[in-house]
């Protein structure tokens, strides 16, 4: 019988590493313990001690890891970890470089949602406008080594938008390139589109570099609605030529403005609950929930409006997941899908007998 035996050397301390999993630094390499990952991830796993090698298998994909070698076969194929799998304390490790190179594009794929069509919900929301953050002279946070949040959002902007095309929707980018557009204009376009939501793109940063997670925000209660349903009152119109409320005084107006604004704000919040429900079940990092804020963006739109922030660049773990095309679709895929239980859940509201 083979004795499992402490193979590495040097000195091993403990470094974040994705939630839930812990992760060592070992002579400077950043290495996770492969059981917590399989775990995680719902992976079957089988280890021979006698010939140090490990078996993963999940759905139609299968990897063979051996204890000493940095060459990982992935359904057959070569894969370079760049540094070898090994023990540690008598569990098998390997480097981080596996786990966001070969386990989250194999063993994470997220629930895609089912197609949208207007025949399957038959609801008012038709148009939607996402907007890229920043862009052009205004490049937003950058990452810890030099990922810039305007190339990140217009990325996940433009996967958005080919997927909610895809389901039917009438979709604009306030910025389809690298440009700078004022914050009022970009509430200014989904207003003359007469959208029926705004979606904010967005990434974050800290000075405390372990901060991390995706955020949702909608317009907060410390907005004042009443003061945004008078400048409605004065500038927009209501379309309410045929209303038995006509003659449409200013009080009016701004009355109905004001409900307009508190129904966007339910809306919003619904809307940001679903997102962060999807991506809790399709993600590795961690979803730190929804938040209101006061954002401009977010103040002007005359529609439910939310703002995601996709992750923080000054987290490591993060920027490197965020360069990842595999991974900005599927952030991508995690806003359709809580937009598709969004959508889902107001069809059934609208049934009789609800």
């Amino acid at each position: 019988m083979f004795t499992l035996c402490r193979l590495l050397t040097g000195c091993a301390t403990l470094t974040p590493g994705e939630p839930g999993v812990p992760a060592y630094s070992i002579n400077g390499r950043s290495y996770l313990p492969l059981v917590s990952l399989c775990d995680l991830k719902a992976i079957n796993w089988d280890y021979d001690t006698f010939a140090r090698t490990v078996t993963l298998k999940k759905d139609s994909h299968q990897i063979n890891l051996a204890v000493g070698s940095s060459i990982a076969l992935v359904d057959g194929e070569p894969k370079d970890l760049k540094y070898p799998v090994d023990l540690y304390e008598g569990a098998v490790v390997v480097p981080a470089k596996f786990n966001y190179d070969v386990l989250t594009p194999f063993f994470k794929k997220p629930e895609y949602p089912p197609v949208i069509t207007e025949s399957s919900y038959p609801l008012k929301i038709k148009t939607i406008v996402i907007d890229p953050g920043h862009g052009g002279k205004d490049p937003g946070a950058i990452g810890v080594t030099g990922l810039r949040e305007k190339d990140v959002c217009l990325d996940i902007g433009r996967r958005l938008e080919t997927a909610l095309k895809k389901y039917g929707f009438e979709v604009y980018l306030t910025r389809d390139n690298d440009r700078f557009i004022e914050l009022k204009e970009r509430a200014g376009l989904a207003n003359r589109r007469e959208a029926d939501l705004f979606i904010s793109i967005h990434a974050n940063a800290n000075m405390a570099h372990r901060v991390s997670g995706l955020e949702v925000y909608y317009v907060g209660l410390d907005v004042d609605d009443s003061r945004r349903a008078l400048t409605s009152a004065e500038k927009a119109d209501l379309k309410l030529e045929n209303c038995v409320l006509a003659p449409q005084t200013l009080n009016l107006k701004a009355t109905v403005w004001d409900l307009l604004y508190g129904q966007n704000r339910c809306e919003s919040v619904e809307l940001s609950r679903k997102i962060c429900d999807y991506a809790s079940r399709n993600l590795d990092i961690k979803i730190s929930g929804i938040k209101g804020a006061s954002y401009a963006v977010l103040k002007l739109t005359e529609m439910p409006a939310i703002l995601v922030e996709v992750g923080y660049l000054s987290n490591s773990y993060e920027e490197k997941l965020l360069r990842k095309e595999f991974y900005r679709q599927q952030i991508c895929e995690a806003i359709a899908g809580g937009l598709e239980g969004y959508c889902r859940d107001y069809r059934l509201s609208l049934e009789p007998g609800r």
